[in-house]
């Protein structure tokens, strides 16, 4: 016999959890007790938020599901980001979630919440445990519904009782998730597509990628010399030096890039729900039926034709899609110019011209890229600042880019403390924005409570710079809300034991990052840019003095 919390923590061992992130509560005491005796790291958490997203991001660094405990009600609520976002970016995400006991339900009881009815509409699964015979199979079964088909999270409520109650039932022993391969017939038709083709363009996307199909993928497209792009903020799915990589379908992305899609009579997409940033609002693929001859690669099949109507939908986990492509004959390739064309554009685009201001994040990106080894994790949350990290770092290894498709600010911090303690080897580095840090900066205690030194590059220029651009676009000169003060964030970084530099100038960066990375401490640099440096591409004058003339 065995009381409801031990058989919750034994399941997560027969599952092969070596790591929990999450905030303790009351409500799942018995959990927390059993963890002691347990082959599993339990890492506290400052906020819910940050550990789901840590959760989310181990789950994208190891392909298993991120597992996150939290306590009901408020905590749940404060843990949903990470929920969406493991929904939206296809991570497998377990999230483990005290509630009322059982004879309190449907009361209004303290903190009570009805799962299902919250969390729904953004999870493979969502279910609460009846009795601690359920505790078991509940467990095993959330595991395996994170990972099959889509990766997705899941969430599961333990009501407080059940964790108290004793049940003689057993460990029940994972199943391996078999994922369908493409058939004969189906790559039969792919390359009677792509033969047919004279600007074929491969986009790679989410849905359950690994490094092996990265190095599949790479080696197909090479074979036959087909330009490959990354979905939104998928760009470490291909080695960006490749010859064949021509950059990412992101926010402020290449217009070349851009139109080269338009152009394009076949898109093959391997994974990747061509959503709305990928696709600039579903305009560069009309829906339902693109201009394009599309092949959509897919491990849901209810996803196939969904918005787009493909001309061949293959339902296929990604990695043995990846593998049968590899092994697929090479296609005698007529477009050597339009691939060479698309790859100079790249190349192109990591060039910026200078901006206002005595620091350039341009230059910054620069430096990271010659200073970080092909292993470094570089994660971000969202706003403007991300912009420059899509543009100008390129990603060698999959694996090494943390960053939210969902767009939810406060995401890279947490991100990179899991990377850290996750690949404690690597460097782990956030950029961040004023107002994005400070959505879960207080994570940083906890990256030095966990021994876990991150280096945080806070981008400062004094205002939520994505909605400030978006005023002066649709409300020129008329300023609401976004101004922001905040506070000294090197001193910040030092108060919580930390190391931290304040950097004004270009020139000033490179010893900084160099220091930082040597303290062998949680670091933030903290660096200062002039508001009109908004975009690489624009000044905020330049959008406001377009906005007028257009108005």
């Amino acid at each position: 016999m065995r009381r409801g919390g031990q058989i919750v923590v034994d399941q997560l061992v027969a599952q092969g959890v070596d790591l929990v992130f999450g905030v303790p509560g009351e409500s799942y005491i018995a959990v927390l007790d059993a963890l002691l005796d347990a082959p599993i790291r339990y890492v506290t958490c400052r906020h819910e938020v940050g550990a789901a997203n840590m959760a989310e991001a181990y789950g994208k660094l190891t392909g298993r599901p991120g597992v996150c405990m939290v306590t009901r009600g408020p905590g749940a609520t404060h843990a949903s980001c990470g929920i969406h976002t493991a929904d939206q970016d296809s991570t497998p995400l377990v999230l483990l979630v005290g509630q009322v006991p059982r004879a309190m339900r449907g009361r209004d009881a303290f903190q009570e919440l009805d799962y299902p009815s919250v969390f729904g509409t953004m999870t493979n699964w969502t279910a609460e445990a009846g009795s601690a015979d359920d505790l078991a199979p509940a467990v095993a079964h959330a595991f395996r519904a994170s990972v099959a088909g889509r990766p997705g999270p899941v969430v599961l409520a333990l009501p407080e009782d059940v964790l108290a109650e004793e049940s003689g039932a057993a460990t029940v022993v994972p199943e391996e998730v078999q994922r369908e391969a493409p058939g004969a017939d189906d790559l039969a038709r792919l390359r009677e597509l792509l033969a047919a083709a004279e600007r074929p363009l491969v986009i790679v996307g989410e849905g359950g990628w690994s490094a092996s199909a990265s190095d599949d993928v790479l080696a197909f497209a090479e074979a036959s010399g087909l330009p490959v792009a990354a979905s939104f903020r998928c760009q470490d799915y291909v080695d960006n030096h490749a010859p064949v990589y021509c950059g990412p379908l992101t926010l402020g992305g290449d217009p070349k890039l851009l139109q080269r899609v338009r152009d394009a009579d076949l898109v093959l997409a391997l994974g990747g729900r061509l959503g709305d940033i990928t696709t600039q609002g579903y305009t560069l693929l009309e829906a339902p039926r693109p201009r394009q001859a599309l092949v959509h690669v897919h491990p849901d099949a209810d996803e196939l034709g969904s918005v787009y109507q493909p001309a061949l939908g293959i339902a296929s986990g990604l990695p043995e899609a990846a593998a049968a492509l590899r092994a697929l004959e090479p296609v005698a390739s007529r477009w050597r110019e339009w691939t060479e064309a698309a790859r100079a554009d790249y190349v192109a685009n990591l060039r910026h011209r200078p901006l206002p201001g005595d620091l350039d994040m341009g230059e910054v990106m620069a430096e990271l890229r010659a200073a970080l080894p092909e292993d470094a994790v570089l994660a971000s949350g969202a706003g403007n600042f991300t912009v420059w990290a899509h543009r100008f770092y390129e990603f060698r290894r999959y694996g090494t880019q943390l960053a939210p498709a969902s767009g939810a600010m406060g995401y890279g911090l947490p991100a990179a403390i899991a990377a850290k303690i996750v690949h404690p080897e690597r460097i782990a580095v956030c950029l961040a924005g004023d107002g994005d840090f400070l959505m879960t900066g207080q994570e940083l205690v906890t990256a030095v409570q966990e021994d876990a030194p991150v280096v945080v590059l806070v981008v400062d220029n004094r205002m939520l710079g994505t909605i400030r651009m978006h005023q002066e676009r649709h409300f020129p000169g008329r300023v609401s809300g976004t101004d922001l003060v905040s506070p000294d964030f090197a001193a910040l970084a030092r108060a919580y034991g930390g190391h931290g530099e304040r950097v004004e100038r270009t020139a000033d960066f490179a010893g900084a990052l160099e220091r930082a990375l040597a303290s062998g401490l949680p670091s933030v640099l903290h660096l200062i840019v002039d508001p009109e440096a908004i975009t690489p591409r624009h000044t905020l004058s330049e959008i406001r003095a377009a906005a007028q003339d257009g108005a």
